[in-house]
């Protein structure tokens, strides 16, 4: 009886430290969440044909929209060199969801860096994952533009 008695009780200590190990791990997890990042790196040229843009100048000051579905998730605004970056957090953005269901748009008409470009249409680019960076504490997983295609309106 005895010898039941200390089995019972092994085995109830180690299904208690495997619960209280997942714990933790459930706990890290979050808190890796917190201290982690998605980012979103990217160039748009001034170009309805993006084959050529090593020739191509860049678009400035275009609006860089992430759209997830019918809904806009994040949005900024390229640097003079056509550049432009968004950060997400990914407790609230699934990265599987970011590489299947989203892409990025320019909606600022390509006639704004170049005249003879067309004043309706967007550009339209999906994402695909770089890769993944750690600066300190912090995990970042990059995704970029996979080349932006004119899309007539």
């Amino acid at each position: 009886m005895a010898a039941k008695s200390l089995l019972f009780v092994a085995v109830v200590l180690i299904l208690v430290g495997s619960m209280e190990t997942q714990m933790a791990k459930a706990q890290l997890g979050l808190i890796g969440g917190l201290l982690g990042l998605i980012r979103i790196n990217g160039t748009v040229f001034c170009t309805i044909d993006s084959t050529t843009i090593s020739t191509t100048p860049v678009f400035a000051n275009a609006q860089v929209q992430l759209q997830c579905g019918d809904g806009v998730v994040s949005s900024t605004t390229t640097n003079g060199s056509g550049v432009f970056t968004i950060l997400l957090n990914p407790l609230t953005t699934l990265l599987s969801s970011l590489l299947n269901n989203c892409n990025l748009v320019v909606n600022t008409p390509l006639a704004t860096c170049n005249v003879g470009l067309p004043t309706t249409g967007i550009l339209q680019s999906p994402l695909q994952l770089i890769g993944r960076t750690v600066s300190g504490l912090l995990g970042i997983v990059n995704l970029g533009a996979t080349g932006f295609s004119f899309i007539p309106s």
